[in-house]
């Protein structure tokens, strides 16, 4: 379900998990968003985590000093920058892949443990066609924890295989 709030300069919307799997072909273990709000065309939004003890990764990460790897904390800023730009493109586009293009300037700043609430807060840099640039910040409770600059691509089935085949040459 997707709900909107209109704030006088402009409209935020928001999407629930059921939105979400709708607009990406991530699930469980590894969609790592639950809601997202304040979404601002393609220019901006928030993705929110509840991590609980029950996430697969605490199980080898670590037993005794359960701490979420930072490269998932990544994976969900690119997950909520993939959303908003799908979303972005309409109720009926239905993308085949999106690509994870690449990370840069990522930074961690303390751990995320079981109990945390991630806000995945995203803003595009830049697009280009299908290729997006958004810069994220992880944050709890306010605080930063996690921050990276990451690009996607959006790709149909086509370009999908194409790139698939390339690769596997």
């Amino acid at each position: 379900m997707q709900e909107t709030i209109d704030t006088g300069k402009k409209v935020l919307g928001s999407a629930d998990i059921g939105r979400v799997m709708k607009l990406l072909p991530h699930r469980y273990p590894f969609l790592l968003i639950d809601r997202l709000q304040d979404m601002d065309g393609d220019d901006s939004c928030v993705g929110i985590k509840n991590v609980t003890i029950n996430e697969p990764f605490f199980q080898g990460h670590f037993p005794q000093f359960p701490v979420m790897p930072g490269v998932l904390i990544i994976e969900g800023l690119a997950q909520t920058a993939g959303a908003l730009c799908v979303a972005s493109l309409g109720e009926d586009y239905n993308p085949q892949v999106v690509y994870f293009m690449g990370i840069d300037k990522a930074k961690f700043r303390r751990p995320v443990v079981p109990g945390d609430q991630l806000h995945y807060h995203v803003r595009k840099l830049r697009s280009r066609g299908r290729v997006w640039r958004f810069y994220g910040e992880a944050r709890v409770n306010g605080q930063v924890v996690a921050e990276a600059e990451v690009s996607a691509m959006i790709a149909d089935s086509a370009e999908a295989r194409a790139f698939a085949a390339q690769k596997n040459a």
